[in-house]
């Protein structure tokens, strides 16, 4: 799944209108460049090639600079809801497709959310309990594999942290942290909603 498309539909979701250098800023202030792969120049690409897909709509700002600027059309709607929904529910090797989904989580309903990090929890366990399963099988011929086995062991250990971090939002999420699209049809992530989450 690409982080980088997941995220620009988002931002320009969020201010309904937006251009490249906002979508820069507005990523530079999430520290993106720190955990997603996202060189600043494939932004303009992909703000381009989205909007060949017909994702996006591309108007000259029309105030004598050289700006062009975004909005979402429907299919990059049900396209942003997509990626979301998928980011939530499946685990990845790379964090960055559930980093960008962190950023946009509170535009679905609670309800659907929480359903999704539940997704997210039986898929962990099962990529658990096939790593458990080399493990073993490793620990029972250790001149075979030698010190390789310590692979199996960091999966064991990721998949076990990231259970008990998804557990623990969905524990949140079931207290009622965070406003959510059915709390206030302006929560972040939701067009039109800028820059600032709300607890």
């Amino acid at each position: 799944m690409s982080a980088t498309r997941l995220m620009v539909l988002g931002v320009v979701r969020i201010h309904g209108t937006a251009h490249g250098y906002l979508v820069q800023n507005e990523l530079l202030a999430w520290n993106a460049h720190e955990w997603a792969n996202i060189k600043w120049g494939s932004l303009y690409h992909a703000l381009k090639q989205m909007t060949k897909q017909g994702l996006l709509t591309a108007q000259d700002a029309g105030d004598g600079s050289w700006r062009v600027d975004y909005t979402i059309t429907p299919a990059g709607d049900v396209e942003f809801l997509r990626l979301l929904r998928s980011a939530l529910a499946h685990p990845e090797h790379r964090p960055d497709a559930l980093a960008a989904a962190l950023g946009f989580f509170t535009a679905l309903p609670r309800a659907e959310v929480i359903e999704l990090l539940r997704s997210r929890v039986a898929a962990l366990e099962s990529e658990r309990d096939v790593k458990a399963k080399q493990s073993r099988q490793a620990a029972e011929r250790p001149s075979q594999v030698g010190h390789i086995s310590e692979l199996f062991g960091l999966w064991v250990h990721a998949a076990d942290s990231g259970i008990a971090w998804t557990r623990s939002l969905i524990d949140r999420l079931e207290r009622g942290d965070w406003t959510m699209a059915d709390d206030d049809p302006h929560a972040f992530g939701t067009p039109g909603s800028g820059r600032r989450g709300t607890t």
